[in-house]
């Protein structure tokens, strides 16, 4: 997995002001959108807001995972959010979000996209990476920070780089 091919620098933003989890995951799908201008926002908002409904997709200590997956979609795509003000997520541990990474999948998900996802997962409970991703002051120096944490995690992560 190459995060560079997977988050495009346009679809970074630090600092965004959101005025509730619904308001978040709005923004998001717009940041979602904007390498597949084919896929419509207001389409990857719904399927957010569904998986949502699911169970919440927080992953503890101020870090939120919405994904969805979207018909017409090719390629697994994903955005990065840093809010400026932490928001309610429902998460487990009472703790509001502040660090959103949203990814979105094609409808029918390969092993490929399965293993993405867990690995996405692992990457996101880095300690160093979200105190790196907090510390970043504009949407450039979180994208760099994402970028530069591509490397910390575990080896199960460097073994699929290399595949």
């Amino acid at each position: 997995m190459n995060l560079e091919d997977l988050v495009k620098p346009d679809s970074v933003l630090c600092n965004v002001s959101a005025r509730s989890k619904k308001h978040c995951l709005e923004i998001l799908s717009e940041l979602l959108t904007r390498s597949n201008p084919d896929i419509a926002n207001e389409e990857v908002f719904a399927k957010l807001i569904e998986r949502e409904r699911l169970g919440c997709t927080c992953l503890d200590k101020g870090i939120a995972f919405p994904h969805c997956r979207v018909s017409g979609l090719k390629k697994s795509c994903a955005a990065l959010m840093r809010l400026a003000d932490p928001v309610d997520f429902d998460s487990n541990d009472g703790e509001p979000v502040d660090l959103v990474f949203g990814l979105m999948v094609p409808e029918e998900l390969s092993d490929e996209d399965i293993a993405e996802i867990e690995l996405l997962t692992q990457l996101l409970r880095d300690r160093a990476l979200c105190a790196r991703l907090r510390a970043a002051n504009s949407s450039k120096e979180l994208s760099n920070a994402l970028l530069t944490g591509q490397v910390a995690p575990p080896t199960k992560l460097r073994h699929a780089q290399q595949g």
